[in-house]
């Protein structure tokens, strides 16, 4: 595991603090667990905006809709 220091505003440390007590967490514990959902979040949201582009591109459906009927064709078989 490796350190790495930041500097925070007071409030936003007064904040992780007051939160880590209550959770019964060291301060970066808590950091380290809210960073975590933060970067699953966004990694969640980048794959729906890709889904979304993906989903309305004419090439991809088309290629989508080959590779269907080809599986159909399998399937038949």
């Amino acid at each position: 595991m490796s350190a790495f220091t930041i500097i925070l505003p007071d409030m936003l440390l007064e904040r992780i603090v007051v939160k880590a007590k209550s959770l019964s967490l060291q301060n970066n514990e808590l950091i380290e667990s809210v960073l975590e959902l933060y970067l699953d979040d966004q990694e969640r949201e980048e794959y729906i905006r890709t889904f979304k582009m993906t989903s309305q591109d004419e090439e991809v459906l088309s290629m989508s809709d080959e590779g269907m009927q080809d599986y159909l064709k399998l399937l038949d078989q």
